[in-house]
């Protein structure tokens, strides 16, 4: 799981020392998920982030693998991961915007292994991006529609807004949620608006079962190397280069080549074999939630065809 905390704290110990943007921006993967839960709003926490921006927009100069087609419009930054706004195969301009993160990444904490929220308050802010990776807006939900980390790592906000007054306003559309699986082979990009940075590499495979620690995922989508995403980029919409669509939201990798530990995960196969690929990243596939939004961006957990786990 891939939550920058201890990166944040860095970035802000670098910046009161006078260090320059080259020096603070040259994050390293930590272990940082194992917190539990997101520090209250205090002035520090205000700081902390101010500074994590600022080293973020930084990254956006860097080097890494960028794809020509995909870029970073429609995608946000959270305080602590990345994110996107998203749209269903059939969701309209007039229906209220939803935001696609990772169950992880809620700002109350992780949830609990066979825990499924659903319908809570929410007043969490996004930071919008444009296609050059530039802050545009501030977005704020007002619900919370579903989260979990049970079988997957998702959490889908709605906002106070539709996608029709986003586009009127800032000239960006959502990125729209495929509703087939991705197949082993297609290329893809992860584009993190947490750094500004976009990884290029493709679908390795899928892992039956992807277990770490006490959290389990099914049928996760294994990355080629290329895709060495760091903490920050937990949420991250995993885009099909060839038609533009979220195939998948990225979540975690092995870090230290340890066994089925937090931010170690391991593949799982129909055997119980178990497989540890250290420096391989993973993300959970996005398509079975088309089945479960109907009219108005309603999720409806009864659909037909509705996989997802349910409270």
């Amino acid at each position: 799981m891939r939550k920058p905390l201890v990166v944040a704290l860095c970035a802000l110990a670098l910046a009161g020392a006078g260090a320059t943007p080259a020096v603070a921006a040259a994050p390293s993967p930590t272990g940082a998920d194992t917190t539990t839960g997101t520090a209250p709003a205090t002035s520090l926490t205000d700081v902390v982030n101010d500074t994590v921006g600022a080293v973020a927009d930084t990254l956006s100069g860097l080097t890494a693998p960028k794809s020509a087609a995909v870029n970073f419009a429609g995608t946000v930054s959270l305080s602590n991961c990345s994110g996107s706004v998203v749209r269903m195969p059939d969701s309209t301009a007039s229906d209220p915007a939803l935001v696609l993160t990772n169950g992880h990444c809620l700002e109350s904490g992780f949830p609990a292994p066979g825990q499924v929220l659903t319908d809570r308050a929410s007043s969490r802010t996004f930071g919008l991006l444009n296609a050059s990776g530039a802050k545009v807006a501030t977005l704020r939900a007002d619900r919370l529609v579903y989260a979990t980390m049970t079988d997957t790592d998702a959490a889908i906000y709605r906002l106070n807004t539709t996608y029709a007054r986003i586009k009127s306003a800032y000239g960006i559309d959502p990125l729209t949620l495929s509703g087939s699986r991705p197949a082993a082979g297609t290329a893809i990009s992860v584009v993190s608006g947490y750094w500004k940075r976009i990884y290029s590499c493709s679908v390795d495979g899928f892992a039956y079962r992807l277990k770490e620690g006490d959290w389990t995922w099914k049928d996760s989508v294994r990355y080629t190397s290329a895709c060495d995403t760091i903490g920050g980029t937990s949420g991250s919409p995993v885009v099909d280069d060839a038609t533009g669509k979220v195939v998948a939201v990225n979540n975690t990798g092995n870090e230290d080549g340890a066994r089925c530990t937090v931010n170690n995960p391991c593949e799982v196969d129909r055997n119980g074999g178990v497989t540890v690929r250290q420096g391989i990243n993973y993300a959970q596939q996005t398509y079975p939630f088309t089945a479960c939004f109907t009219t108005g961006n309603r999720l409806d957990l009864s659909a037909s065809g509705c996989t997802v786990p349910k409270p």
